[in-house]
């Protein structure tokens, strides 16, 4: 007597979505669109690493010093556990609400739907912060291009920067509205100079340290891998807390699973793929940079408050030279602008699920009959994101910055729900073999309790008005009262959402279930 799954195993197509099992049900997308390859660059794109790196590594060192190296590897940890978790809940369903509908169906409609909202919230919060990025570097490059001071300084002007942000976000919609054919296209270019460029600084960057160019450079040391090093763990959190959103996401290869060739199994290889991509890139700048200008709060040192929010634009002349310095400013706008385009993918593919599944009104559920993509969705994310960041940069850039600060929040958030899930829903299957007991329980329920660590961590810091701008709203942090109001929000759309749709929060059109075994000889 052997035991056997009854559950319906997802075929090597979009079509491989049974309607039948339990709910889910085929969206209209453009299926055996995108294969291994393209899947892996969309979900290293979304992360922008050269963006990230630029941004994290001057703040990391400052937290963690010589151990940024050890931080990087530590917060890869929880989202590589994750990322098993998400590969095995995609094997079962491959749908594009992800983290929505797996959560949906392990713990029913009202967790999940914030789990979705999770997803949601933090990709616009992330989309308006890349475009302002991207249009900062795209006048620092006119600049740099120009000679021009006073081309420059046309970022500072308020109206110029908000009209160049909009026109991005525009041409970034338009993209992702083409379909995932244009996309992928799109993103080969970008990906592959931001990590061509990446190896190029990485190489100066050794050589310079090898010549001992600058007076805070470093010999290495092994002692920069070991995460217990760090002086107190109040900075090792903080440290952790950057090194976790620098990997944030990878997850959206998985969004494109009914438009993926093998969508069973080709959008965790490449969710794989693109974390060790990143993983090997973020350890490999960050020890070249530490080598040639240490981690100190000095000069070219990493930590120099001066320069720590923008690493890259310090170095690229330093390290690369005036000519190859250049092509720095151009990597991490090409690395902001090729996300900010493919990080439309997983919150328009959760909105049109959440919609499909009743969860939204229906309207966003219309998937465009020729490019086969989630159009509606699609164009409105684009819109929020502009009305977004243009309201929070007129009325105050400190709310902008601590709208950031909270995204921390929302990503631990949704994740560990995610990865909880995994573990709830194979639950029965645990047991069935080694395999299953690591990657379906083990290492879901690792990752989900590392994260919600985290975010147990960073919502008691986020009281403190220290704590990002340094505002406050009646002595409370403005950091926490965005991040945990982001959420009540959420709460109080999703009760008058199910007031209008009374059957998706009943469970009666996605179900929750749990994988059935029978006995079989």
């Amino acid at each position: 007597m052997t035991q056997v799954e009854a559950r319906p195993q997802a075929g090597d197509t979009v079509r491989g979505v049974d309607a039948t099992d339990g709910g889910v049900r085929d969206k209209g997308l453009g299926g055996n669109s995108v294969g291994l390859m393209g899947s892996a660059v969309i979900g290293i794109s979304t992360v922008a690493p050269v963006y990230c790196l630029t941004s994290t590594l001057g703040s990391t060192a400052g937290e963690v010093g010589l151990q940024m190296p050890a931080v990087f590897l530590a917060g890869f940890l929880p989202m590589l556990l994750v990322a098993f978790a998400y590969r095995e809940l995609n094997r079962a369903m491959p749908d594009c609400g992800t983290s929505f509908t797996w959560t949906v169906k392990a713990f029913g409609p009202r967790l999940g739907w914030m789990c979705g909202w999770g997803l949601v919230i933090a990709t616009i919060i992330v989309l308006s912060n890349l475009a302002g990025v991207a249009t900062s570097y795209f006048w620092l490059l006119a600049g740099e291009i120009s000679g021009s001071e006073s081309v420059a300084a046309l970022d500072g002007n308020k109206a110029v920067h908000i009209v160049t942000c909009l026109a991005l976000i525009a041409i970034a919609t338009a993209i992702s509205y083409r379909g995932m054919t244009a996309t992928k296209g799109v993103q080969y270019a970008l990906v592959g100079l931001q990590l061509v460029v990446l190896a190029v600084f990485v190489v100066m960057a050794f050589q310079k340290a090898g010549s001992g160019s600058f007076d805070t450079g470093l010999d290495f040391s092994w002692s920069w891998m070991n995460p217990f090093a760090v002086e107190s763990f109040s900075a090792f959190t903080a440290g952790l807390s950057l090194a976790i959103f620098i990997y944030w996401g990878w997850d959206a290869c998985l969004a494109t699973n009914e438009e993926t060739t093998g969508s069973a199994k080709t959008p965790g290889r490449a969710a794989l793929i693109a974390m060790v991509v990143l993983v090997g890139s973020y350890l490999a700048t960050g020890i070249a940079a530490q080598m040639a200008v240490g981690s100190g709060d000095k000069g070219l040192g990493l930590a120099n408050p001066e320069t720590s929010d923008n690493v890259f634009a310090a170095l690229a002349g330093p390290v690369m030279g005036p000519v190859l310095g250049v092509l720095l400013f151009v990597a991490v706008l090409a690395s902001a602008a090729a996300s900010l385009q493919t990080t439309f993918i997983p919150v328009a593919r959760t909105v049109l699920a959440m919609s499909t599944y009743e969860a939204l009104p229906p309207s966003y559920a219309k998937v465009h009959p020729r490019f086969k993509t989630p159009g509606r969705a699609t164009v409105v994310a684009g819109i929020a994101t502009g009305v977004f960041y243009t309201v929070m940069t007129l009325v105050s850039e400190n709310v902008l910055i601590d709208t950031i600060y909270a995204l921390g929040l929302m990503i631990c958030f949704y994740y560990s729900i995610t990865a909880f899930a995994c573990a709830w829903y194979f639950r029965r299957d645990l047991f069935r073999s080694a395999r299953d007991f690591v990657y379906k329980g083990l290492c879901p329920v690792l990752g989900g309790v590392l994260l919600t660590a985290v975010f147990g961590k960073t919502l008691y810091d986020m009281w403190d008005p220290a704590y990002g701008s340094g505002s406050a709203v009646f002595g409370v942090g403005s950091v926490f009262v965005i991040g945990v109001g982001l959420l009540l929000l959420g709460l109080v759309i999703m009760l008058v959402t199910e007031r209008r749709s009374p059957a998706f929060f009943r469970g009666e059109v996605l179900t929750k279930e749990t994988p059935a075994l029978v006995v079989a000889d």
